[in-house]
């Protein structure tokens, strides 16, 4: 039974794919500041018949992220896939961009992602297996306006994506980077009000005008596909599948 660790999955689209890999009877750490993260991760074990583990390890702190996968490596043996999933997000014009919420969007959506790579990679190398799976946005292909950091660490993890694939080709370690659109969670339901006070807009008209004017199909992106996505690309089927950044994105960047 193989293990997955997956960053911010105590709620929207983390836990949706962890519901996915749970389907699949993959043993999950769950990772998340909800503070009912132990109940959840607990919840989801018996439901689907799995090993389950939770950790509030902060991304913003590197020490914290280390002990969680030390943590998980010495419970399971392994982490077998990992998947680096925790984001926020803030909207402002670059003039009245705060510093403090630069920093911390590059931290969470890209920085951490640098250091929980690094930490399993000796593991996996050893293994000779490995699936690192990086959520990143269809943001990390193209921009929109009032996103500067969120555009920049996406982008950032495309990146680093790429960098990654290629260092662990000779030991069966592949990294993808799944590219979503506009996935309804919390995180974009607080958007809306953001965008609406930044576009001078109801927030009624924020979805049909801002958010999925550029997306061909009118809906938002669905949990559950990003989650099979996901799955695919840690399997063994996908095992020549690596350095790719995948639009799931409503035809977005068909544009």
């Amino acid at each position: 039974m193989k293990t997955v660790l997956i960053t911010g999955s105590t709620s929207g689209i983390g836990l949706g794919i962890a519901k996915e890999f749970a389907k699949e009877k993959y043993n999950i750490i769950f990772n998340g500041l909800e503070t009912n993260g132990p109940q959840i991760a607990e919840s989801i074990g018996k439901e689907y018949g799995i090993k389950t583990l939770y950790s509030p390890a902060n991304m913003l702190k590197p020490e914290e992220i280390k002990a969680m996968i030390d943590l998980g490596i010495n419970t399971f043996g392994s982490i077998d896939v990992l998947v680096n999933n925790a984001g926020i997000q803030f909207v402002a014009a670059v003039e009245d961009f705060p510093e403090d919420k630069w920093n911390a969007i590059i931290a969470i959506n890209l920085t951490s992602a640098f250091h929980t790579t690094k930490h399993v990679w000796k593991k996996m190398k050893e293994n000779k297996f490995g699936r690192i799976i990086n959520i990143a946005s269809a943001h990390g292909l193209v921009a929109s306006e009032f996103k500067s950091a969120y555009v920049s660490a996406k982008h950032g993890l495309v990146g680093f994506t790429k960098t990654v694939a290629l260092e662990g080709a000779p030991f069966n370690i592949t990294a993808n980077a799944i590219c979503p659109g506009y996935v309804k969670t919390p995180l974009v339901e607080k958007q809306i009000a953001d965008q609406a006070k930044t576009h001078g807009i109801p927030e009624s008209e924020v979805v049909s005008k801002i958010m999925l004017e550029k997306q061909a199909v009118k809906e938002f992106v669905s949990i559950e596909l990003l989650g099979k996505t996901a799955v695919f690309l840690a399997s063994e089927q996908a095992s020549t599948l690596t350095g790719t950044a995948l639009p799931v994105d409503g035809g977005w960047n068909a544009q």
